[in-house]
């Protein structure tokens, strides 16, 4: 993904390709050891809503993968070269903060890498899809116009968290 550093401009198209480059680095056991980190992660999630919390993070991440490497794009527009650069930029910046952390897993981290940006700039949604719980039962939605997140205004300053790029509006109602 450094590659788009020396861009002044970039395509979607050519930004998919670097997308789809980094995607065929991932192995199966790549994807078992990502799949394994968040079952694991998950022991630490509500047991309330744990079965709902694991399947949406495996579709949302995991096998998205499989969906970036045959993804075709249906439009060529030229993205915005800077906010794709501070995008990639804070989640190197992440990795480098928590690389070597107790609990910190570097398949399930390109995963994340790969699939956060392919959301916000390919496919223009957001990184946790519509459906994604949160604590106390929140959930992504998708208003028919906006897509409305349960706690962007309190993850947007979160060096550790995506929300700082991600298209998600705050859900007004959770405010």
């Amino acid at each position: 993904m450094e590659d788009v550093f020396s861009c002044n401009e970039i395509l979607r198209e050519n930004l998919l390709k670097i997308l789809k480059m980094e995607a065929r680095l991932i192995t199966i056991q790549d994807i078992m050891q990502a799949s394994s980190f968040l079952m694991e992660d998950a022991r630490y999630v509500q047991e309330s809503y744990r079965k709902e919390y694991l399947k949406a993070y495996n579709l949302a991440f995991i096998t998205r993968i499989k969906e970036v490497k045959e993804h075709q794009p249906d439009d060529n527009e030229y993205l915005d070269v800077k906010e794709v650069q501070e995008a990639i930029t804070l989640l190197i910046n992440q990795e480098k903060e928590i690389n070597g952390a107790d609990g910190f897993d570097p398949a399930f981290f390109q995963i994340y890498k790969i699939i956060s940006i392919y959301t916000t700039f390919i496919l223009e949604e957001p990184v946790h899809p519509v459906g994604t719980p949160f604590p106390g039962g929140l959930k992504v939605k998708y208003d028919g116009k906006n897509y409305l997140c349960p706690v962007k205004e309190r993850q947007k300053d979160n060096s550790g968290a995506v929300c700082g790029f991600c298209i998600a509006e705050q859900d007004p109602d959770t405010i």
